[in-house]
């Protein structure tokens, strides 16, 4: 253990933050009222929140604000300033951020702000955590999924501070990577409005076998985290914040599992060789809340059965009538301890109380001293205050954040100074004392800089530029016969692990020979060291390819470090959601970026689309997950598939198992088609369409390809004239709709 680690305890609202400090919290992270993670939270308006960043800053803690959604141009350029300035002002900690357009709309409007990347950017390893603090970040909240050893080479390689959850709820999928909630539902989780659908029942498939069992039918949903047992291993891999889940928990959740994991780094900091966790503290953990039971994250596991809480016994009971047992008593027993306990700094105080001279009053705190002069003492007619009557006045602080520990009181007791006067002396010194306290936090606002945009809008000529990404060989067969198609990506998947590069190599001549573009499309998830030892090869590949399709910050920190910056096409997951995270990306190098998946026609028209490509069709990628399907089912055979999904009405989820790179992609079960929105599509400039083929088989690609690039070859062209029976199903995605 490097130094002494931070505590970092959930708060959704100003009473929640009192009683993570109260029960032990060292810092606590909490929203404001917009751009959080946990838009259905209590969250403070401004007024409470300025007063939260007082309350943490008189009690010594620290304070993030969650900024750590992705930000439209509007709010970006219209909201976030107004937003931020006033807690800038007022001297919170950090900001937690995943938006890179607000990390550098951040540094350079609020230079003095500590920036934390959001575990919402799935930092996977080393070369994407490099990248962000070369951006500016100081802290890295690192991706649920990650092992200790992960955790360590991220810590080892970069020396940044790492911020790891440590409790609470996990995600079946890496944050960040999911649509599902938007494109089922619209409410999007990049922007704190996920209606968690990997908590309802789903069936599996293989073909036409059922391989998950009826009684397990909650496949998505991963038991909670808990690693309290496991606290050393954590501390000794390098992670320094401590993060529990729970934003949108009760406040006996807040109070009890503080307390619980306050109790066992104290225990651990004074006697780290005899660490060992009761049984009755592990049970008052799983009676504040758990799903069928805890798990210890992935600091241990990949993945597996054990992890999830396939048969979800609070449903169960739901659907039998029985009621949940809870813990009545250890909820009303936390509810009384934070009720009737006040949060109070000890202070020392010197009164001096002399006839005929003013009333003085010293107060220190720590390295603050402050003195405050009063109403000049009178000589006693009658009865003359004693020293002990003084005192017992003076030490009714009541609701202040302060309490005496010592108090000295310095009479000739021959005066006399109305209880009134000493009253309003204590008031006066204890508000003296706490605008010393919280001077150095607060901030001068620098001046506002004018953010300029302008919007490159050439139209597309008659033959727009057209690429295609594939997932299997035999995808690539139908693009190789459409002469209109300008490049392909290849999965990197398609390839047999073993002779990968041989595979890529013979197949990269087979698309040029076409006269087509090859780039090399990177896996959906890529975690540090999974290409470590294929750098020659890589950079072999590089030298004759056109570029490389990137899916996630580690990727794009790989190809930075190999000084190919220049060949990165980064897809809708490397999120340019507004044009401060687009230009970001320009400024870093990248070829092209991807329009996000989740903006609709008119955000898209106001954005600057120059450089950008546009996805036109495809089943759009919902959930990337370290978790497997068939793992989960009992029916893992090492080997890459198809599976599908079917939920609650019917509807089947294309899911395919990634081995090679361990990993799960589960895709959407209608296709998102922009196919009669061509025309409006051709003057917003971009750079280039695509179509992204994953399930298709060669003769579908084949009516799919024909049908698009005939679409989008004039721009006039109604495709509305054609027969509906030979249209495919298809969903316009958020094109229409967009998210909230």
């Amino acid at each position: 253990m490097l130094r002494k680690p931070e505590l970092l305890i959930p708060a959704s609202s100003l009473e929640v933050l009192k009683i993570a400090v109260m029960f032990g919290a060292d810092a606590v992270y909490i929203g404001g009222s917009m751009f959080g993670a946990r838009a259905y939270a209590n969250n403070p308006q401004q007024d409470e929140m300025l007063e939260a960043i007082d309350y943490a800053h008189i009690h010594g803690k620290q304070i993030y604000l969650t900024v750590n959604t992705l930000l439209k141009n509007k709010e970006l350029y219209g909201q976030l300033y107004d937003f931020l300035a006033p807690y800038y002002q007022q001297g919170i900690d950090a900001v937690i951020v995943q938006d890179l357009g607000v990390l550098s709309f951040l540094k350079k409007e609020f230079p003095n702000f500590p920036i934390h990347a959001s575990t919402q950017m799935a930092v996977t390893g080393a070369r994407g955590a490099a990248l962000l603090k070369e951006a500016g970040v100081s802290r890295i909240v690192t991706a649920r999924e990650l092992s200790l050893k992960e955790i360590h080479e991220i810590y080892k390689e970069t020396g940044m501070e790492i911020e790891s959850f440590v409790h609470g709820a996990l995600c079946y999928c890496y944050s960040g990577m999911c649509l599902f909630s938007s494109m089922l539902g619209g409410r999007s989780g990049n922007r704190g409005r996920c209606a968690q659908p990997c908590r309802l029942p789903y069936t599996a498939y293989k073909g036409r076998e059922q391989i998950s069992q009826e009684e397990q039918a909650y496949l998505l949903s991963p038991k909670d985290m808990c690693t309290v047992d496991i606290l050393p291993e954590i501390l000794q891999a390098g992670v320094y914040s401590l993060k529990i889940e729970g934003r949108m928990k009760r406040p006996e959740y807040a109070a009890g599992v503080t307390s619980i994991y306050r109790k066992y780094l104290d225990l651990y900091e004074k006697n780290p060789k005899n660490y060992g966790v009761t049984s009755e503290d592990r049970q008052i953990l799983l009676d504040l809340y758990q799903r069928d039971g805890f798990n210890q994250g992935y600091y241990h596991s990949h993945n597996g059965k054990e992890m999830m809480a396939v048969v979800n016994q609070k449903e169960q009971n739901k659907k039998q009538k029985i009621a949940g047992k809870r813990n009545e008593l250890l909820f009303e027993q936390l509810k009384k301890e934070y009720l009737d306990t006040k949060k109070q700094e000890k202070i020392n105080g010197n009164f001096i109380l002399f006839a005929n001279s003013p009333a003085i009053l010293d107060l220190d705190f720590q390295d603050i001293h402050v003195q405050v002069m009063g109403d000049t003492v009178e000589e006693a007619k009658k009865q003359p205050l004693s020293a002990d009557r003084v005192e017992k006045q003076m030490r009714k602080t009541g609701q202040t954040p302060f309490v005496f520990d010592t108090l000295e009181i310095m009479t000739d007791e021959a005066g006399f100074l109305p209880m009134q006067s000493i009253n309003e002396l204590r008031r006066k010194g204890l508000e003296e004392l706490e605008k010393e306290i919280l001077k150095k936090y607060r901030r001068a606002l620098p001046e506002r800089t004018e953010n300029s945009r302008e919007k490159s809008c050439e139209a597309f000529g008659k033959n727009p530029v057209f690429y295609v990404s594939v997932e299997t060989k035999e995808q690539l067969e139908a693009v190789l016969e459409e002469k209109d198609i300008q490049g392909v990506y290849c999965h990197i998947s398609m390839f047999d692990k073993k002779q990968r590069w041989k595979e890529a190599f013979e197949t990269m001549y087979q698309v040029h020979k076409q006269g087509k573009e090859f780039y090399l499309a990177l896996p959906y998830m890529l975690r540090d060291g999974q290409l470590a030892d294929e750098e020659q090869e890589f950079l072999k590949i590089a030298e004759q390819c056109e570029g490389f399709l990137v899916r996630n910050l580690e990727e794009l920190g790989y190809l930075s470090k190999l000084g190919l910056l220049q060949k990165a096409v980064t897809d809708y997951s490397v999120y340019a959601f507004n044009d401060n995270a687009k230009n970001t990306l320009d400024k870093l190098g990248v070829m092209r970026t991807t329009v996000p998946l989740e903006l609709n026609g008119k955000e898209i028209h106001a954005r600057d689309n120059e450089n950008s490509e546009m996805v036109i069709y495809g089943h759009y990628p919902m959930m990337i997950s370290a978790q497997c399907i068939k793992k989960t089912c009992g029916k893992c055979d090492k080997n890459s598939s198809l599976v599908k999904l079917k939920d609650r009405y019917g509807k089947y989820f294309p899911t395919r198992t990634f081995c090679d790179f361990c990993y799960n992609v589960i895709y959407n079960s209608v296709p998102t088609g922009l196919l009669e929105e061509a025309p409006q599509l051709f003057g917003e400039g971009f750079a280039s369409l695509r179509l992204n083929f994953t399930v298709e088989t060669k003769e579908e690609m084949k009516n799919l390809l024909d049908m698009f690039l005939g679409a989008y070859a004039q721009e006039n062209k109604n495709v509305k004239k054609k027969n509906p029976k030979e249209m495919p199903e298809f969903t316009k995605g958020h094109f229409k709709r967009g998210v909230e």
